[in-house]
């Protein structure tokens, strides 16, 4: 990508030409664009949809042909983002941040809710080097559970489940099954994407068993690249410095992790179980 003449800091206008109803409140959106579909897995794009707001999403699908952005209903840019049809132009920014790093043989994906569309190409291109990952997709309940169908064919019994209320798989949260798991096998690396209590949890059992891991962090962002200091967690910015981060970043933000996080106006906020 750095040989190309376009800037991914810029706005270009991508056509929708698919959109998917994945689960309720979550919708994906299938377009095409060049810079897109050179992306890493873990990277994520700023959708804007004219005339209400910008908001970060990760990449769900990346491949020649097309991406994908995967969208949860929760305010007034994602509503609008939701009414989009087939043939509705958005505005995209991006690919931004860092991305996954695939590393090992023996992986473990971890994600929870909405975290699970950034581990989707993560996953497929770990499939497509020949490594062989295990993976556990939670949510709350069965209804929820996200790419259910595809990753089943991909995984066949390396996928697990868990909801919160036990209608399908693993009762409980995907972090509780994961320190299980890690107790159980040999996995040589974790990686995780979800809410953040969640890769806190997965994240202290990896360090206390010595596995590297890599985990896909959430913060408020506007600028998407490293100036407006919304994003700040620690001495990171969580769009430039992020969003996946490593075993020896996550150390130093040990104290934030999982419990705060700034708001819109810039106060640090308290992050709900």
């Amino acid at each position: 990508m750095s040989g190309s003449p376009m800037r991914p800091e810029l706005l270009r206008i991508a056509t929708i030409s698919r959109v998917e109803e994945e689960s309720r409140g979550v919708k994906t959106l299938y377009f095409s664009d060049r810079l897109c579909s050179e992306a890493r897995p873990g990277q994520f794009l700023m959708i804007w949809a004219p005339g209400v707001d910008e908001v970060p999403m990760s990449l769900s699908t990346i491949s020649r042909e097309r991406v994908s952005v995967t969208v949860k209903l929760v305010g007034e840019g994602t509503r609008a983002i939701h009414k989009m049809r087939v043939g509705d132009r958005m505005g995209v920014r991006g690919p931004f941040g860092n991305g996954f790093t695939i590393s090992g043989s023996r992986p473990l994906l971890v994600g929870g809710g909405t975290g699970v569309a950034a581990l989707k190409p993560l996953l497929e291109a770990m499939l497509a080097d020949g490594v062989e990952p295990t993976f556990i997709l939670g949510a709350r309940s069965l209804d929820d559970l996200l790419f259910r169908s595809h990753l089943e064919k991909l995984l066949g019994r390396r996928l697990f489940f868990t909801t919160d209320d036990g209608s399908l798989g693993f009762k409980g949260f995907a972090s509780d099954l994961a320190i299980r798991l890690m107790g159980e096998r040999d996995f040589d690396s974790v990686y995780v994407c979800g809410p953040e209590p969640m890769i806190c949890k997965v994240f202290e059992e990896a360090e206390r068993r010595g596995l590297p891991i890599q985990a896909s962090l959430e913060r408020y962002i506007k600028c998407a690249v490293g100036l407006c200091g919304s994003c700040a967690l620690g001495p990171f910015r969580v769009c430039r410095d992020g969003p996946v981060f490593n075993s020896q970043q996550l150390r130093l933000v040990r104290d934030e992790l999982g419990r705060t996080r700034m708001d819109p106006s810039g106060l640090m906020i308290s992050i709900e179980p």
